[in-house]
């Protein structure tokens, strides 16, 4: 489930918009005052600029932002965030987004930014490198710090930027923008995240289960499970064969223990990385008979889907802050493996604390994904939540309550970890569009009395609007 994990990082959800021969002519002028949007943004404390990038329509500023390590304790030191800013006009409205990681140094836009037409201003998670404190108090990475971190350049940016704002993001970066309203719900006017999975109980895991025993059709479901399976059976000629793959490639793994558990986590990982990032058609693909299948080709189904690299420390590395928060917060799956005798698995599904540096401390906090799930159901306002139908990760999904208010749950059919709006069925398409142009005050007069006539302000461009571009597949949220 972790490097599937790694096209996620992925879901990014950057579906999008803007044509470079419609939508993107040249930058709107400027709404108030003459001076250039670059010195405006250079104008604000703690405020600096790494690089300017050209894109039709837009200006494009990669920058730095001065962030306390400790927001109770902000004379504690300070670090340096990264973020980028898609400046189109500050007249129009405004999107936070965030993949949970880190974040892409090329012109992105997220698909609410394309259905407002807006600007969008992308923030790096609290310590993915470069925006790591130096030393790194890893007990200062935790949702809270990491909503304090946008709440302060919403703060920083709100004047600049004086419409209105929505906040972004898929998987991680869905379950960020919603922590981020639970902790600063007077920040956004609206949020829509897409994919956000929630753990409310770590020991409680079944519904992934339940998941597995049903998507898609039983023959696609056969043929994965053969293959996973398979691939324990034909453990010690395959292993040979990664260790001649990890000396070939200098890969190491001191962090999860040996070359043997990294074997068997990227094999369990086979089955939920092929429904992440993969659709049912893509079946035909999946070798047909496992047992009279070659080892090239069990060894290629599941490099192709899971990783063989990603276990390795090289691999591991640039994850660390993830699992740290997995592992102290976030929570992760554990799934059983039904179709594979016992003998054949030697650790299963690995916990987050074996993908993390023993160096770093961790201790969980199961309190922090019930408070977020609690404070959903009770109190959401103005939230989309979209899911795919076949994305594990929606096995466990926000849910909301009685006290809920213009606040949904849709589910997008046949789609996985990739799921969107546009994904939708037509008359849900069209409804939550509307909702999101009313939140970001832009609705046309036509959709405000007609929420079937919703559509994108801003035209799909292939190149800003390319979605999952600036992470790696992996099976992470």
């Amino acid at each position: 489930m972790r490097k599937a994990l790694r096209w996620l990082l992925a879901l990014t959800v950057l579906i999008g918009t803007l044509s470079t021969a419609g939508a993107a002519t040249a930058a709107e002028p400027e709404a108030t005052g003459t001076t250039d949007i670059k010195e405006r943004l250079l104008s604000i404390p703690g405020m600096s600029l790494v690089e300017e990038k050209p894109y039709t329509g837009y200006r494009f500023f990669v920058l730095e932002y001065t962030q306390p390590v400790d927001h109770r304790r902000p004379s504690k030191g300070t670090f340096q965030q990264r973020i980028t800013v898609l400046h189109k006009d500050v007249a129009r409205p405004t999107v936070f987004y965030t993949s949970g990681y880190n974040v892409s140094t090329t012109p992105r836009r997220s698909e609410p930014a394309q259905i407002v037409d807006g600007n969008q201003v992308s923030m790096e998670y609290r310590f993915f490198t470069p925006s790591r404190p130096d030393p790194a108090d890893w007990t200062k990475l935790d949702i809270w710090q990491a909503a304090s971190d946008q709440h302060r350049i919403f703060r920083a940016l709100k004047p600049l930027y004086s419409g209105n704002w929505l906040a972004t993001g898929g998987s991680k970066g869905g379950m960020t923008a919603t922590y981020y309203e639970r902790f600063y719900p007077r920040d956004m006017d609206g949020v829509v995240a897409y994919v956000a999975p929630n753990d409310v109980v770590n020991k409680e895991d079944s519904a992934y289960d339940r998941f597995f025993a049903t998507v898609g059709t039983e023959e696609c479901r056969d043929r994965l499970n053969a293959v996973q399976r398979e691939a324990l059976v034909r453990r010690e000629p395959l292993e040979k064969k990664y260790e001649a793959y990890a000396a070939e490639n200098g890969y190491t793994f001191d962090t999860i223990g040996s070359l043997d558990r990294a074997y068997e986590a990227v094999v369990l990982d086979y089955v939920w990385g092929f429904w992440q990032y993969s659709t049912l058609k893509d079946c035909e693909q999946i070798p047909a008979d496992a047992k009279n299948a070659t080892d090239d080709e069990i060894w290629t189904s599941v490099d192709t889907i899971s990783g063989f690299s990603f276990y390795t420390d090289q691999g591991l590395g640039q994850y660390t802050p993830y699992y740290y928060q997995a592992g102290t917060q976030l929570g992760a799956p554990t799934i059983r493996f039904p179709h594979i005798e016992r003998k054949y698995v030697r650790y299963g599904y690995q916990p987050p604390r074996n993908f993390v540096p023993r160096s770093i401390p961790m201790r969980f906090e199961p309190q922090a994904m019930r408070d977020v799930d609690g404070w959903v159901r009770h109190n959401a306002r103005h939230m989309l939540f979209v899911y795919g139908e076949n994305d594990p990760w929606g096995a466990e999904r926000f849910r909301l309550g009685h006290g809920a208010r213009d606040a949904y749950v849709l589910t997008a059919p046949g789609m996985n970890h990739g799921a969107n709006v546009a994904g939708l069925v037509e008359k849900e398409k069209a409804f939550a569009t509307a909702r999101i142009l009313d939140w970001a005050g832009v609705a046309p007069s036509a959709v405000q009395e007609n929420p079937a006539a919703a559509r994108p302000l801003a035209k799909f461009d292939a190149k800003l609007d390319k979605r999952g571009a600036e992470h790696e597949r992996t099976l992470r949220p």
